[in-house]
């Protein structure tokens, strides 16, 4: 199974990028227009035109929005759309996203405008959600189709979606069910109107009938095309999250800024060492701070020999590396307490090169403010004045250096610039310490670490911790002080019940941001029937949104009932389901996955502030951005760069980020790419409706941009 790729970096050149483009009948006077690669999305406050934007938000594509709800905003007319730059015309935007086939008023000037923008430039238009009827090249629902709720339904792409914008996809497209008594997805199933030019792309069988009716289908006429959409969905929806990377190829034709993967990395956490255990009739972990003092007897976790190969058989069998972030400590305590030996240690240390490494410091002590455990929960220690009692930078320093020194004496490959610290102290955690331990910069200074790892749950955005950017992680719900499944249970029962049904309350005093069950799991089944589901269901949304974050478990729930597995596994095999072998998932280690997202919030920053340029005229498309910014930017399979091929396939695509270097980049495609055409008076129709395969993606994060087009 090819279904990994572990390659760090997309292609690099330089700064202006010029993408050869083959000549097609542009306008009646044989004069090119230009065409800037930006997409106009036209928004009425629903949540499927949101989707589409926070789509192009993510793959770093330019947009500008206009909010049909919004009192001042511009007009759409031609000059709005259209103008002309050293006498060549221009059209402003590459794509048009509407909320439905027509959402203006009757006789709507602005609709006309649109209208004769489309048919003039050849300009895709995607309708976000609507109904079907014949305006939108279908039959009206009640003629044989069907209108309702669509949860569950398994909807497939059809043969035409899998030549043309839907590729990546393996056929199936599950709608989401979460709940029997919540209606999640709504939706029109029809066939095509009687002499429609219509192309269904994704469809579902009608219920009651053995009939099938489009969902997302293209619809030719008038020397348009829309890409007619007649199901609801809102940005997280897991249906929406398969197709956006195929509606933005199509209103694109696969040359656009911006890039989309799917990415996924797990961090074990505490390797080496033992986590102190749950405890049910407590309902807290002696010997860690949620236990008052000397409540309880300390039980302890560790991963054993076999572990180990059950981990690297799993590896094998998924195709896929996990990051072991390791404390040295447990190591030297098992051997002290056990005549020199320990097999576990010396089982990973035989095995070393199967896995990557992470410094997780020597020996996990919270590294930000001294705590005061003498009640619960802890809090700060402060000085006689008043003022915090921090963590030395000598005592830091000594944590990672000497984890350091101890992985390379035993040949761990490690990167000396990441770093994990216990608990991810020296960082800020609120309520006890409202701010990052200041010795915490400077001792990474000493010791090189470039890349440091937060929660995300409690520091999302990407920032600066002296010499260190931080790479957030997404913490999985599979709790570190377990490592049966019946104790998993327990404690999330104790956590999302209420007081009345015997749990903490903690869910009832937290709306916000937790729910309460309806009723305590049951510990022999609660596990596999719902955290399982649930956590493998958070884990691909993370997955499908562009989002290379990575998640940290924890090395308890590697060994006993061994209960990462279950929800692992349902991410890679739900989404090696969905996807064709050429849309691997992307696992990358801790310091690809930080420059990654450091390049797209730079890249964001550009274009929020208006310092990207972009546009085609005839075959040619010229990108330009700030020296230094690296440029993502997608393109079809077989695009070249003089000699050499540009970019990394993905999903039928090549993309790559191009920084600058002060000298214009000219890449060329394949000759057998289809170029869009039209004429000034939209007679001729627009060509085919996408590239041959196409082979480039990388990854970008853009903002809104301004309503007034780059010039």
């Amino acid at each position: 199974m090819k279904r990994i790729n572990r390659s760090t970096a997309l292609a690099v050149g330089a700064l202006i990028v010029s993408l050869g483009l083959p000549m097609g009948a542009a306008h009646a006077d044989t004069a090119a227009p230009r065409i800037d690669l930006r997409v106009l999305v036209v928004s009425d406050g629903g949540p499927a035109t949101d989707a589409i934007a926070a789509e192009l938000d993510t793959a770093g594509t330019p947009y500008t929005e206009i909010d049909l709800q919004q009192s001042g905003r511009p007009v759409i007319d031609a000059d709005f759309l259209a103008d002309a730059v050293d006498g060549v015309p221009r059209a402003k935007f590459q794509a048009v996203v509407l909320p439905n086939d027509n959402p203006f008023p009757a006789d709507s000037a602005e609709m006309a405008a649109l209208v004769a923008y489309e048919q003039t430039y050849a300009i895709p238009q995607v309708d976000a959600y609507t109904y079907a009827r014949p305006e939108a090249g279908l039959e009206y629902p009640v003629n044989g189709g069907y209108s309702g709720s669509v949860d569950g339904v398994q909807a497939q792409v059809t043969a035409a979606g899998k030549a043309g914008p839907f590729d990546y996809l393996d056929g199936s497209v599950p709608f989401e069910d979460n709940s029997p008594d919540v209606s999640e997805s709504y939706a029109f199933l029809s066939a095509p109107a009687p002499g429609a030019d219509f192309t269904p792309y994704v469809d579902a069988a009608i219920p009651g009938q053995s009939a099938r009716g489009s969902l997302v289908g293209e619809y030719r006429h008038d020397g348009r095309r829309e890409l007619v959409v007649t199901f609801v969905y809102s940005r997280h929806q897991p249906q929406f999250r398969l197709l956006a990377r195929g509606i933005v190829d199509w209103m694109t034709g696969g040359v656009h800024l911006g890039a989309s993967r799917n990415y996924f990395a797990v961090h074990v956490d505490d390797v080496f060492a033992a986590n102190a255990r749950w405890n049910s009739e407590l309902n807290c972990t002696p010997g860690s701070n949620d236990c008052a003092p000397g409540e309880g007897t300390p039980d302890t976790i560790r991963m054993t020999p076999s572990d180990v190969d059950h981990a690297t058989a799993w590896q094998r069998r998924q195709n896929f590396t996990l990051d072991l972030a390791y404390n040295a400590a447990g190591s030297e305590d098992q051997r002290e307490d056990n005549n020199g030996v320990d097999e576990l240690a010396d089982k990973l240390i035989a095995d070393r090169g199967r896995f990557r490494w992470i410094n997780h410091t020597y020996s996990h002590p919270f590294l930000g403010c001294e705590q005061d455990t003498s009640v619960v929960p802890w809090k700060c220690a402060t000085n006689a004045d008043g003022s915090t009692k921090w963590v030395s930078r000598a005592a830091i320093s000594d944590e990672i250096s000497s984890n350091r020194a101890w992985g390379e004496a035993a040949g761990l490959p490690l990167d000396n610039g990441e770093l994990v610290t216990g608990e991810h102290s020296g960082l800020k955690v609120l309520p006890q310490q409202p701010e990052d331990n200041p010795n915490l910069g400077p001792a990474l200074a000493d010791n090189g670490v470039t890349w440091f790892a937060s929660d995300n749950s409690r520091d999302p955005v990407q920032r600066q911790v002296g010499p260190a950017t931080t790479v957030s992680r997404y913490p999985m719900n599979v709790f570190y002080n377990v490592a049966r499944a019946a104790e998993q249970v327990d404690e999330y029962n104790w956590l999302y019940t209420s007081r009345a049904q015997g749990g903490s309350g903690v869910c009832e005093d937290n709306p916000a941001t937790s729910t309460c069950l309806p009723a305590p799991l049951d510990t022999t089944t609660g596990y596999a029937d719902h955290i399982v589901p649930l956590e493998t269901s958070i884990g691909l949304g993370h997955v499908l949104s562009n989002d290379p974050k990575p998640h940290f478990i924890h090395q308890s729930n590697l060994t006993e009932d061994r209960i990462a597995y279950p929800v692992l596994d349902g991410v890679l095999d739900t989404y090696n389901g969905l996807f064709t072998a050429n849309t691997p998932v992307v696992n990358l280690r801790m310091k690809d996955i930080g420059a990654e997202m450091r390049r797209r919030a730079a890249w964001q920053a550009a274009v929020a502030a208006g310092q990207v340029t972009a546009h085609r005229v005839g075959g040619t498309v010229s990108v330009q951005a700030p020296d230094g910014v690296s440029m993502p930017a997608t393109m079809p399979t077989g695009t070249t760069n003089g000699s050499a091929e540009f970019g990394d396939a993905y999903a039928g695509d090549v993309s790559g980020w191009t920084t600058s270097s002060g000298t214009p980049l000219t890449l060329t495609l394949p000759a057998s790419t289809p170029a869009l055409s039209a004429t000034v008076d939209g007679r001729e129709k627009a060509a085919a409706t996408r590239p041959a395969p196409r082979t480039h993606v990388p990854a970008g994060v853009t903002e809104r941009v301004p309503y007034t087009p780059d010039s």
